[in-house]
């Protein structure tokens, strides 16, 4: 079976203007994650998708395939579930890595373990979700949701929470298509460092994955 990397862009980003190829530690985000996925051997190919012309040709220019995303699916209104399901219909391998370019932190190696564990794996899972562990003290409508007010724990004995980070998502193009989500009936929740995670949602968020990444703080 083939199996290709999948880096899904688009224009428009508000909170971060064209956060995806913006200067970014001498380069780009989205060249930064090209360029890390060409070193990953198990991929058979990759392919970008998006509804800009410009991050298009960087990435042709770079040796990646790429699909031009209808500007429906690029809108912020339509569902993410439809989005999932139009970008498999689109794709031409039998297994997809969906790799966001908003986790600059995400290492080498994250990806080739993550690869692995799934393919190992793909007969009890049907996807695998990277995803950091969360021990904080959880509210919902006014009450906790994750210890009893009546015998409050240490923070490090509450349970394991899983948050996911949507950093690398492992899946079968045909479990994407049938659950239109990049999460399958049955995930393997992998596990990977809270920094490693970093999500580039916000101003701040970019400068301090910009520090790290530039000074090359998550390897020490």
């Amino acid at each position: 079976m083939k199996i290709k990397a999948l880096i899904p862009v688009r224009s428009g980003s508000v909170r971060v203007k064209n956060k995806n190829i913006r200067p970014f530690a001498g380069s780009t985000l989205l060249e930064i994650k090209i360029n890390q996925l060409k070193h990953i051997e198990q991929f058979d190919g990759i392919i970008v998708n998006s509804n800009d012309d410009e991050m298009l040709s960087i990435a042709t220019q770079m040796g990646c395939e790429t699909v031009k995303r209808d500007p429906y699916y690029a809108s912020n209104e339509v569902s993410m579930s439809d989005v999932y399901k139009n970008i498999a219909e689109n794709f031409d391998a039998d297994i997809m890595a969906y790799i966001n370019v908003t986790n600059p932190l995400l290492k080498d190696k994250t990806i080739v373990n993550a690869i692995n564990e799934f393919l190992s794996n793909m007969d009890n899972y049907d996807s695998l979700n990277s995803a950091h562990l969360i021990k904080e003290f959880m509210f919902k409508d006014n009450k906790p949701i994750n210890y009893d007010l009546m015998h409050q724990p240490r923070s490090q004995d509450l349970p394991d929470i899983y948050a996911l980070n949507f950093a690398v998502n492992i899946l079968k193009r045909d479990t994407m298509i049938k659950c239109k989500n990049v999460v399958g009936n049955k995930p393997l929740i992998y596990g990977i460092d809270e920094i490693e995670a970093t999500d580039i949602d916000n101003p701040i968020d970019f400068k301090f994955a910009e520090f790290v990444y530039s000074n090359n703080l998550l390897s020490k």
